[in-house]
């Protein structure tokens, strides 16, 4: 065959070594902890499916979740995710994954994994309220199944402390207006 009858056709490889062969973010590519973040998700996934499985097994899984429970679990997720993520007085529960940058107002602060393997891929996770929001997420919903009065309590209150933030910043514009 000859090489130009060869576009379009690749080689099968599935090793993780070439991962970054495509790219010019090498810094950045090399800090992709693809065993650590592996470990995490394998982690992640047991749980998920050891409380499905208690839950399928105690019948109480829902057949739909109502528009209101998804909005309180929506929005308490969004400000448990930044609380978790962001916020200066979990810094206790960051600190010896992350290192301290700056303070990013607020309330909030902005910091960076440290460290190496699974300390960093932790780092990672609990430092990106994107990260960690499916965790928040996973938490809050298999709290509505095996706790639905204390999690919708729970739920309630960070969803009234996003929304006063909201305000909080509302007001704060209007008043440089």
């Amino acid at each position: 065959m000859e090489p130009h009858q060869n576009r379009g056709r690749s080689e099968t490889d599935f090793s993780i070594d070439k991962y970054g062969d495509e790219t010019t973010e090498k810094e950045e590519c090399d800090e992709q902890l693809l065993a650590e973040y592996g470990l995490l998700m394998t982690l992640f996934l047991a749980g998920v499916a050891g409380l499905t499985t208690a839950a399928n097994a105690q019948q109480l899984l829902p057949r739909k979740f109502g528009l209101l429970d998804l909005a309180l679990l929506g929005i308490a997720t969004h400000k448990l995710s930044r609380l978790v993520a962001k916020d200066r007085i979990t810094g206790i529960i960051r600190a010896p994954f992350v290192s301290y940058r700056r303070s990013s107002g607020e309330g909030e602060v902005e910091e960076e994994p440290r460290g190496r393997g699974f300390q960093r891929g932790i780092g990672t996770l609990i430092s990106c309220p994107y990260c960690v929001g499916p965790w928040c997420a996973t938490a809050l919903g298999f709290g509505m199944l095996f706790a639905p009065r204390i999690t919708r309590f729970f739920a309630s209150i960070l969803t009234s402390v996003a929304i006063s933030d909201f305000l909080h910043r509302a007001y704060a514009a209007t008043k440089e207006n």
